[in-house]
């Protein structure tokens, strides 16, 4: 499939979200009980991701409710969780950030053009943090489109309908906090 081809059956008519993350494509057959174990540990990775982000957006549309000590408690967090993640990441548990365009239906991602290509229908799986500051990834099953030197593009496997609304939900929050970020800036 050509690239042109693969980012239509991939990004047409859906939302899309594109920036900056830690993800890598992970080849290799993948066990049907593995990919069921990945799929609901991303998913209540994901539920836990909105919960706790939608606290924190009830809280900040509401600073004067909001007591002081909370705030601090919450950027220390962040803070702790941040500096988790640069470690998980030096210790080899989280993949390197590269640019990453996906929605619910794949993604393409930019690979390190050094390493081998990777053939179009290969099975793998695709490991990508879902939030910056979260020291933890998700893994989605899926297969290679189509690659080249640089780039990839991944179809995922059909999703259980959990995770494919999650992570709906995900990109639309992510989004959206990306439209209002470029709304301030102008």
């Amino acid at each position: 499939m050509t690239p042109y081809a693969a980012d239509t059956a991939l990004f047409e008519q859906v939302l899309v979200h594109e920036d900056r993350r830690a993800a890598a494509f992970l080849p290799g057959t993948i066990d049907r009980a593995v990919a069921a174990a990945a799929a609901m540990q991303a998913e209540r990775l994901l539920a836990a991701l909105a919960h706790g982000e939608g606290v924190r957006n009830d809280d900040a549309d509401d600073l004067a409710e909001t007591a002081s000590a909370v705030q601090r408690v919450e950027a220390k967090l962040d803070l702790l969780l941040g500096l988790f993640g640069v470690l998980m990441r030096e210790r080899g548990h989280l993949p390197a950030p590269t640019r990453l365009r996906w929605s619910t239906r794949g993604a393409r991602l930019n690979t390190d053009e050094r390493t081998a290509p990777v053939a179009d229908g290969t099975p793998g799986l695709l490991r990508l943090q879902p939030a910056e500051w979260l020291p933890d990834c998700i893994e989605l099953p899926g297969q290679v489109m189509a690659g080249e030197p640089g780039r990839l593009w991944v179809r995922f496997d059909p999703l259980p309908a959990g995770l494919a609304d999650a992570l709906e939900r995900h990109l639309f929050r992510l989004h959206r906090r990306q439209v209002a970020e470029t709304r301030r800036h102008r």
